[in-house]
This record gives C-alpha cells, sequence and structure tokens, in this order.
C-alpha cells in the first residue's frame, strides 16, 4: 500500500487539533437529549375529530368565528340588497327610456311614411283635432270666466236701474192697496157705527133693513176720503128714495137726514167719527209696512244674488288656472320626451 508523504507529514496536525479541543470553549462538545420527530399516541388522539370539537376551549373559538362570520354575511347581504335594487331601479329606467325612444321612433317612421313630399297649398286639408277633456274645460271655463267678466258689471248696472224702476212701481201698487185696504176698513166700521146712530134715534120703533150694505155699497163715491159723513152720503145715493113708502121709510129718512147735516153727528157721535178715521189709517199703516217689507227682501235678494256671481267667478277662475299649471306641465313633459328622443 502506498502511501502518499502528504498524508504522512499533516497526521501528526490531526492529532495534535484533537487532542487540543477540550481545552477551548466553545469547541466543548454539548451533551444535551435529542428530541425524538417521532408522535406518540396520545399526541395524535388530541387532533382527533371526538377530542378536537369536544374541547371547550376550541369550542368557544370556533362559535366566536361563527358569530363573527354570520354578521360580516349578513351585513354583506344588506349591502347587496341595496346594491340589486338601485342596480335594478337603474336598470328599468333606463329599458323604459328605451322602449319609449324606440315607440317614438316607430311612430314617427311610420307618420312620415305616411306623408307625400308632392303637398301643394290648397291641397292641404282642414282637419279638427282631437282635443282632451283638460283643453275643453279650461277653454270652457275662460270663455265663461270672459263672459261673466263682461257681463257681470253690465248686468249689476242693469239690476240697479231696474231695481229702481221696480222699487217705483212696488210703491205704486203699494199706496193703491193700502188705499184700497184703508176704504174697506173704514166702511165697515162706519156701516157698524151707522146702524148703531140709526138705532139711536129712532128708538125701537125703527127697524133697520137685513141687507148686506158693505157689498151694496160703491166705493167709487168716496173721493174725499173715507169718513162717517161720506158712508152716509153713500147710502143716501144707493137708497135714492127706494125705500121711503115702506116698512123702512124711518130709515130711510134718518140717513137722509144726517147725509144733509152731519153736524148733529160730529157733536154727540164723536167717538164713533174717530173710529172710522183710526180704522182707515191702521188698514193703509199695515199694507204700506208689508209693501217695506217686500222691497226690502227684494234688495237683499239681489245682493245675495251679486255675490253668488262674484263666487262662481271666483271658482271659475280657480279652476282656469289649475288647468293652466296642468296644461304647462303636460307641455313641459313632451318638451322632456323630444330632448330625450332628438339625444
Amino acid at each position: 500500500m502506498k502511501i502518499h508523504y502528504t498524508n504522512i507529514l499533516l497526521f501528526p496536525l490531526k492529532l495534535n487539533i484533537l487532542v487540543n479541543t477540550h481545552k477551548k470553549p466553545h469547541t466543548t462538545a454539548r451533551h444535551t437529549q435529542k428530541i425524538p420527530t417521532t408522535r406518540s399516541l396520545s399526541e395524535c388522539e388530541l387532533y382527533a375529530p371526538v377530542n378536537y370539537y369536544s374541547d371547550p376551549q376550541m369550542k368557544e373559538v370556533m362559535d366566536n368565528f361563527n358569530k363573527q362570520t354570520q354578521q360580516r354575511f349578513h351585513e354583506y347581504d344588506e349591502r347587496m340588497k341595496t346594491t340589486r335594487q338601485k342596480c335594478k331601479d337603474r336598470c328599468d329606467k333606463e329599458i323604459q327610456k328605451i322602449i319609449l325612444k324606440d315607440k317614438l321612433e316607430k311612430e314617427l317612421t311610420e307618420k312620415f311614411a305616411t306623408l307625400q313630399t308632392d303637398i301643394q297649398s290648397d291641397a292641404i286639408p282642414t282637419c279638427i283635432c282631437e282635443k282632451s277633456l283638460a283643453d275643453k274645460v279650461e277653454k270652457g271655463c275662460l270663455r265663461c270666466a270672459q263672459n261673466l267678466g263682461g257681463v257681470a258689471p253690465g248686468w249689476g248696472l242693469l239690476s240697479g236701474f231696474d231695481y229702481v224702476t221696480w222699487s217705483q212701481y212696488i210703491s205704486g201698487i203699494a199706496a193703491k192697496a193700502a188705499a184700497d185696504a184703508g176704504l174697506k176698513a173704514g166702511v165697515k166700521v162706519g156701516l157698524v157705527n151707522v146702524v148703531k146712530i140709526v138705532r139711536n134715534t129712532l128708538g125701537s120703533a125703527g127697524e133697520v133693513p137685513p141687507m148686506d150694505w158693505e157689498k151694496l155699497i160703491i166705493f167709487g163715491n168716496f173721493s174725499d176720503g173715507v169718513t162717517l159723513h161720506a158712508i152716509f152720503k153713500n147710502l143716501d145715493n144707493m137708497m135714492n128714495g127706494y125705500l121711503d113708502s115702506r116698512k123702512y121709510s124711518q130709515f130711510s129718512m134718518v140717513v137722509q137726514k144726517f147725509a144733509g147735516n152731519f153736524k148733529p153727528i160730529t157733536a154727540k157721535y164723536s167717538k164713533e167719527v174717530a173710529e172710522v178715521t183710526k180704522a182707515v189709517a191702521d188698514a193703509k199703516t199695515g199694507v204700506l209696512t208689508k209693501a217695506g217689507n217686500a222691497t226690502s227682501s227684494l234688495s237683499t235678494g239681489i245682493t245675495a244674488s251679486i255675490i253668488a256671481i262674484v263666487v262662481i267667478v271666483l271658482i271659475m277662475v280657480i279652476i282656469y288656472l289649475v288647468l293652466r299649471y296642468r296644461r304647462k306641465k303636460k307641455m313641459k313633459k313632451k318638451l322632456q320626451y323630444i330632448k330625450l328622443l332628438e339625444e
């Protein structure tokens, strides 16, 4: 066996190193127990499924993890719902715009296709466009408001003239009715007093004819007013000597006497004379009072009618303004559709 000389020379060096290694602390060998890399049976059983899920600490950790995860998923789901709804609304609006645009394009295409390019000025037909109910009501209210605005002042002026004329007519009728009422009341009371005076004058010897003197008496003869003296005169003219030759001749004679000379009646029967005058005055006053109430009620009715007309005008103006606002809103919407179509 051949040994190289260099190996022989280096052999003592190696021996020297091995001899002196125990003198240096950093070269001393440390005697530590080696950790085995193998696992025992007890350590493997710790991570078995049965022991892993039954551990309290592991259960707590898993429950906490599940709660946090579920909360995060719930928040994420809520956010996604809101986002989906927004996206759905936006998509619906876009779809509606697209549908409307296609519909308008289709209608315009159909209308343009039916148009003739060689239309002359005299060949254009006159057509009546269909108007909506709102437009018809708006124009109708406008015409009514214009008519009422022009007619109401004139009607008020004419009503004033008519009221003055009607008041004068009512006053004339009332005066005539008052005169007739006073005449009837005075004649009625006067005839009662005439019979009373005749019986007091004749006593038991004279008789009064059983006639309806109130119907037979002539009202037109009371030109100077209804008085007791005038009633005696009227009775004398009405009998005209018809009862002179009969059993009522004394009654006719007394009436004729007092018709010619009324001074004894005035002196002796002043109360009866005053009753006739009072009856005439009371009857006239009652009729005139009723006429005044009728005139006041007439003026009240005219005032109420004017107020009603003003209220109707205001209501129609309000309706016109509302319809005008709706029409402007509708036109604005149409312009928006046209602008969208152009885009």
